[in-house]
């Protein structure tokens, strides 16, 4: 299965996220999975199994307990495949962070102006 197919649907992206949180038990994944999408325990372990069958969980036992937590194999290959797109967006993101320096800049040397406004104004 492409990486992006395994991304592709929501349940298993919000798995992600949370693992991404730390690691979780499978009690606890399926219990905020259940409530969010509203399936059967059974679908959310066939979603962790896609996840774990391609690189992007792992599971350890711990007692009773499964213990699943984010691997970064399939990550880094979906990160190398976007390599090359990184182009349009990064210049953007340039652009968007020097506006906002320069907001902040604006910011700071107003606050500087009105308070010196309203002293001389005294």
């Amino acid at each position: 299965m492409h990486a992006f197919d395994v991304l592709g649907d929501p349940v298993r992206r919000r798995i992600l996220e949370m693992l991404a949180e730390g690691e979780q038990t499978s009690g606890a994944v399926t219990a905020v999975i259940r409530a969010e999408f509203g399936i059967t325990q059974p679908a959310v372990s066939q979603h962790l199994r896609v996840l774990r069958d391609n690189g992007f969980a792992t599971v350890r036992p711990d007692g009773a307990r499964r213990l699943y937590a984010v691997d970064h194999t399939a990550l880094r290959q979906v990160d190398e495949w976007l390599a090359p797109f990184r182009r349009f967006w990064t210049p953007h993101l340039s652009a968007m962070a020097t506006e906002v320096a320069r907001g902040k800049r604006l910011r700071r040397l107003g606050e500087g102006v009105g308070t010196t406004d309203a002293r001389s104004a005294r």
